[in-house]
């Protein structure tokens, strides 16, 4: 080999391992990004506490169920009143929260199978969320009562 061929081969292979090198860098990054859960880890403890958190707001049977209530936001920081409570239907779940202006939906996500079709976010007197799917509706409305998100009486 000549060694005008073998500085092409050994640039060659600098090159490809270089393009190598900074595209798994690339995706360990952005993997991070993916498959990190947004709200953090929760240990069996934190479930067993938040569910643990009698319903305020318990009437009869309902196809709705609250999973979780906790004071403050995200951040840490307190709202004014600061309690937020999930919903879940067959259809989908809603996380809701009670603040200065209102209930307001913080998010919701349809269940596999399932569109959002309509929500009123608020924040507002009352909110509501509409999941549709294999023909069934499920629609989710809500409203503060002392301070934190209940089902509407009219649902």
């Amino acid at each position: 080999m000549d060694r005008r061929t073998l500085l092409a081969v050994t640039g060659w292979l600098a090159t490809t391992v270089a393009a190598t090198l900074v595209g798994l860098a690339a995706v360990d990054l952005a993997g991070a990004g993916i498959t990190g859960t947004a709200g953090g880890v929760r240990t069996e403890r934190d479930v067993a506490r938040a569910l643990a958190v009698p319903d305020p707001g318990a009437g009869g049977a309902t196809s709705v169920s609250p999973v979780a209530t906790q004071t403050g936001t995200r951040s840490g920081a307190a709202t004014p009143t600061g309690a937020q409570r999930g919903f879940v239907t067959d259809g989908g779940s809603v996380l809701a929260e009670c603040g200065p202006g209102g209930v307001r939906v913080v998010a919701s996500s349809p269940a596999p199978g399932y569109l959002t079709k309509d929500a009123d976010r608020g924040p507002d007197d009352h909110v509501e969320v509409r999941f549709v799917g294999g023909g069934r509706e499920y629609e989710v409305r809500l409203r503060c009562r002392g301070g934190v998100p209940t089902r509407d009486p009219e649902d």
